[in-house]
């Protein structure tokens, strides 16, 4: 997400060259990335795009990445054909733009998502995934859809809601020690009122030395010493879904 003092944190980090592995397709009123797994599956995972949009490779190698553990994923246009925040844009306005596309105003395309997964794909078992504007996204999706199975939020929390801690669904949060917009305060208050409040399994990890995007916007093979955190984080990530949505 962001604030005045550094609206745009995403642009820390590296964009992927990576040539997809799925298709797009028109499922009512939204694109959306589709990804599957050479053999059949009844398992999926919803996979929510950051700031950059739907069509960033970064978000769609994880997607892929998922797709070769057995999921069918999806990556839909959560902003429904509004062009996605561009590292060139005046970063002053961009509060202004993202009040155009609000993370917690999305059931209009889940339910579209989920019906064209059970209904298209005859999936049974579904998860979250999402990073930064999509990490809010689960974050509330965890807290309004009981049919799904687990949610992992990637450097994402939802901070203007009271009611933001009884989850409904076993939930994972990552978050990085040197993130800026997301103070440590703010994770250490997610998680003392969650123990509090939720009745399902959730985790809160903070990765040290790692800024905000960490897991899909930087590049092992360029920044080397991070490696070990990206590798874990996506593991942890893994294991998660593996437990939860089996």
């Amino acid at each position: 997400m962001a604030n005045e003092a550094c609206p745009c944190p995403c642009d820390i980090g590296d964009k992927i060259e990576y040539g997809a592995k799925g298709q797009e397709v028109q499922i009512e009123h939204i694109k959306a990335y589709v990804s599957k797994p050479h053999s059949s599956t009844d398992k999926a995972v919803i996979v929510v795009q950051d700031i950059f949009g739907w069509q960033l490779p970064n978000t769609r190698f994880m997607a892929d990445l998922l797709t070769a553990h057995g999921y069918i994923t999806i990556c839909p246009d959560f902003f429904v054909g509004q062009e996605p925040w561009k590292p060139s844009n005046d970063r002053s306005t961009f509060t202004e733009w993202l009040q155009t596309r609000q993370a917690t105003k999305v059931e209009k395309e889940i339910n579209v998502v989920l019906k064209y997964l059970k209904e298209q794909c005859h999936v049974k078992k579904i998860g979250v995934i999402g990073f930064c504007w999509g990490g809010v996204v689960t974050h509330h999706l965890m807290l309004k859809y009981p049919e799904l199975k687990a949610g992992v939020s990637f450097y994402g929390i939802i901070r203007d809601v009271e009611d933001r801690y009884n989850l409904l669904n076993p939930t994972l949060f990552i978050f990085a020690e040197m993130d800026h917009v997301i103070p440590l305060e703010q994770v250490s208050l997610l998680e003392e009122k969650l123990k509090v409040h939720s009745k399902v399994d959730f985790q809160v990890k903070v990765f040290p030395k790692q800024t905000h995007g960490f897991v899909h916007r930087k590049n092992e093979d360029i920044n080397p010493e991070d490696k070990p955190f990206i590798e874990e984080a996506r593991k942890n990530m893994l294991e998660w879904l593996h437990k939860y949505i089996n």
